[in-house]
């Protein structure tokens, strides 16, 4: 039995994912770093069984009612831990994408920025003061009600709708309108109210032209629709919907990103007319704080907000100190160049999650435990350091934080190592050693600590002739002014800076318009599915495969089943009591909802006469329960399928089954899996890929296997542009642009351009200094 007063976090028997009974002790009120190639069960130690075993504990002392109201990550499979105090999780997970989250949302500074205008604010002669609600664009008391809060309007016009007025309705003038049967429906009920729908759009009168477009009349006639030969078509109500209302429902109420983006080219965007973009009331924007309305300030980057505050008077002097105070951890953690009214589905996970960290750090919380999910990624190494410093603040204010990590530099500056694997999925899930740094260095077995102590310089490489280039530019948007970048073609192009400098802008800009540059294939870490549907197996085509090799068995044969009857999606072989699922979803009276596996089918997402056909003695839910690696020596005679697993054994997803949820997988291995999904085509012609950060998540040697792939892409002629801070990465490039010198107004410039030996001695980069330490021997940052 260990003392209350035992300084060590103790974990038993943990077999959360693919964990083999671990056993490991962490000591508290240390920075502790989680390492290990993906896969390895690093994060499955950290977060599935320290944080989820943490939040289990304290959700028991909550009252059950409330209990119902809160996302549970359920009981790990664990002995025993001991020593657990209250932990905090700061993930890389993206919430909802909505343009009324901000950063000031997110870091609460909006409501002291509110407040301030609510007591100290420069009130017109005669007008009442004003709650601090009515300064938040997302309430209704605040509100402009004519954009709703949201400081832009929709509009369309009759050119946007009707781009060619030589055809006529029946012929698709109006091409807002949906396709197939939905437009032929609008189509016969114009024809049913008595508009001619023959004649070209330009000969229709003004008046019906307006009409047929921009009506809010939504009436309902009878259509009788014209017979066709061999289909019985019996009248029925048609109900009137005119272009514009389509348009902007479809905008508004659309969960589909296809039907939205179509919407989206009969729209045009402009500032509201009546809050000129600043998403308030009249009233709220007459009131100032410095001469500045609520929406002029929240647009500043936060650096400037600071200094543009008041020190005048009582109440004046105590908000902004406040305001202040929670402004300066953010800017500390390089997040300076920021504004308030930045919406968060434009900023990065790695920007996200460093803004959750600023805020923790003025909680003031103390004692508990940060489990924290690579805080160092989309982090220029310039801006590491700052990094460390936060974490060893943390510390210090009596916390322990346990940090999921791959960056070196943040390995080298943790008291605290726990190395998992020694290698992915079931060849991993040990803790091949756990301790202070050095220790690592004996551990022969450890991936880590080969490149954790390695300090010899990067491989020299001479630079490939490229054959042509691409321009983008003169580029003018968000921070950049008027830039001008050359990609070389044959060649790999790193593109770097720190955070917010205009890198993902600038390659925002290539596009296949451009001279050049042929097919582009943009590689992101958008996840590959938004349900558990959508897993590798169907998302790379190989399950469609699959499906038919099991509809080419005897016994399918000899029942009937063809390649649908393997498909856990449609009715037919699925278990119908989950629909294909495999889990069901128990609601219990004053709990939470849980999953469960589904009682008949166990999990196999099958009814039993399908899971009776075997191939190779599998079924088909032992199929995709398979790993990469292990699917790999099963199909090695199936040559399609083999091609498929070949390649996403070549980004070193081997570990990954192949019936694993989207939902399940990190961005780095959507974006592996897509970029394996390009490499099992073939490939015709010249391709030129796009990938923005493609290490993010990547243990070193992970970021090797990648790099040999890339490389080997550009080898067999194809052009790869990648945004990057691994220094590694960069040194090996043939071409590099540096953007900069600074994040948000202080870059958008290109600061140094050229091979990654001229860049490394270039003046006034931030990124010189470190591909100089690369390229020379001070190690992988």
């Amino acid at each position: 039995m260990h003392s209350p007063h035992d300084p060590y976090v103790r974990v038993r028997d943990a077999r959360e994912h693919n964990l083999r009974g671990v056993d490991v002790d962490i000591p508290r009120d240390t920075v502790a770093v989680f390492t290990g190639v993906s896969g390895s069960g690093k994060s499955s130690l950290a977060f599935g069984t320290v944080y989820a075993e943490a939040q289990r504990r304290y959700f028991e002392s909550v009252a059950p009612y409330a209990r119902r109201l809160i996302h549970q990550v359920g009981a790990p499979k664990v002995g025993e831990i001991t020593g657990l105090p209250p932990a905090v999780s700061l993930q890389q997970r993206r919430t909802a994408p909505t343009s009324r989250s901000s950063v000031g949302t997110v870091t609460n500074l909006s409501n002291s920025l509110r407040m301030l205008f609510s007591r100290a604010g420069d009130y017109p002669p005669g007008a009442p003061r004003l709650d601090s609600d009515a300064f938040s664009p997302n309430t209704a008391a605040g509100a402009c009600p004519e954009c709703h809060g949201l400081g832009r309007v929709h509009r369309t016009t009759e050119e946007l709708l009707v781009p060619d007025p030589s055809l006529s309705i029946r012929d698709g003038a109006i091409a807002a309108w949906p396709g197939a049967w939905q437009g032929k429906n609008l189509r016969d009920v114009l024809d049913a109210l008595g508009y001619d729908v023959d004649r070209p759009w330009r000969e229709l009168p003004a008046e019906q032209r307006e009409w047929i477009l921009f009506t809010d009349e939504q009436p309902v006639v009878t259509v009788h629709p014209v017979r066709e030969a061999g289909r019985i078509q019996r009248p029925y109500q048609g109900t009137y919907t005119s272009a514009r209302r389509y348009v902007l429902k479809t905008f508004s109420d659309t969960r589909s990103a296809t039907l939205r983006a179509k919407a989206e080219r009969f729209l045009t965007s402009e500032p509201c007319p009546v809050c000129g973009g600043g998403r308030l009331r009249p009233e709220a924007l007459a009131v100032t704080v410095g001469g500045r309305t609520v929406a002029e300030l929240a647009a500043l980057p936060l650096t400037e907000l600071a200094g543009a505050l008041p020190t005048d008077g009582e109440t004046a002097r105590v908000l902004t100190a406040d305001l202040t105070a929670r402004i300066a951890p953010v800017v500390e953690l390089g997040l300076g160049y920021l504004s308030l009214d930045r919406p968060t589905p434009t900023l990065s996970a790695g920007e996200l999650q460093r803004l959750r960290l600023a805020t923790q750090l003025r909680s003031g919380l103390f004692g508990v435990v940060y489990v924290l999910d690579e805080p160092s990624a989309g982090l220029h190494p310039a801006d590491t350091e700052a990094l460390l410093t936060v974490l060893e603040r943390l510390k210090a204010a009596g916390n322990s934080v346990f940090v999921v990590e791959h960056h070196l530099a943040v390995m080298r500056g943790a008291d605290w190592i726990v190395d998992v694997g020694p290698r992915a999925g079931e060849h991993g899930g040990r803790v091949l050693y756990s301790g202070p740094v050095d220790g690592l260095a004996g551990v022969a077995e450890s991936a880590t600590a080969r490149h954790l102590f390695d300090r010899s310089p990067a491989p020299v490489r001479t630079p490939r002739t490229p054959r042509g280039s691409v321009t983008v530019g003169p580029v003018v948007r968000h921070n950049l002014r008027g830039v001008t970048a050359r990609f070389p073609l044959g060649a790999l192009t790193a593109v770097t800076g720190v955070s917010g400098s205009g890198k993902s802008t600038l390659i925002g800009e290539i596009t296949e318009e451009l001279p050049g540059v042929g097919r582009l294939v943009s590689v992101d870490q958008r996840p590959i599915g938004r349900t558990p549907r959508s897993n590798l197996a169907t998302y790379t085509g190989l399950f469609d495969v699959v499906r038919k090799v099991f509809a080419a068995t005897d016994e399918a044969r000899e029942r009937g089943y063809g390649v649908g009857r393997f498909s856990f999606n449609v009715s037919g072989g699925r278990c119908e009591t989950c629909q294909g699922e495999g889990f069901v979803s128990v609601e219990l009276l004053f709990l939470p909802s849980t999953y469960t596996p589904c009682p008949d089918c166990g999990g196999a997402r099958y009814n039993p006469p399908t899971l009776e056909v075997a191939y190779r003695g599998r079924n088909i839910a032992e199929v995709l329960d398979l790993t990469v690696e292990g699917a790999a020596e099963f199909f090695a005679d199936t040559p399609a399928v083999a091609r498929s697993l070949a390649a996403l054994l070549d980004v070193g997803l081997g570990y990954l089954r192949l019936g694993q949820p989207a939902t399940e997988l990190s961005g780095g291995e959507a974006q592996r899996i897509k970029l394996a999904s390009e490499l099992q085509r073939g490939r015709r012609g010249h391709t030129l890929y796009l990938l923005d950060e493609p290490t993010t998540g990547l243990h070193p040697a992970d970021v090797e296997v990648l790099m040999r792939q890339l490389h080997g892409l550009v080898d067999a002629g194809h052009t790869v542009v990648v945004v990057e801070h691994d220094m590694t990465v960069v040194a090996g490039a043939d071409h590099v642009v540096d953007l900069g010198p600074g994040g948000g107004e202080a870059g958008g410039r290109i600061v140094a351009e050229g091979s990654p030996a001229e860049v490394a001695r270039a003046d006034g980069s931030a990124t010189a200094r470190y591909l100089a330490e690369a390229l020379h021997g001070g190690g992988r940052r």
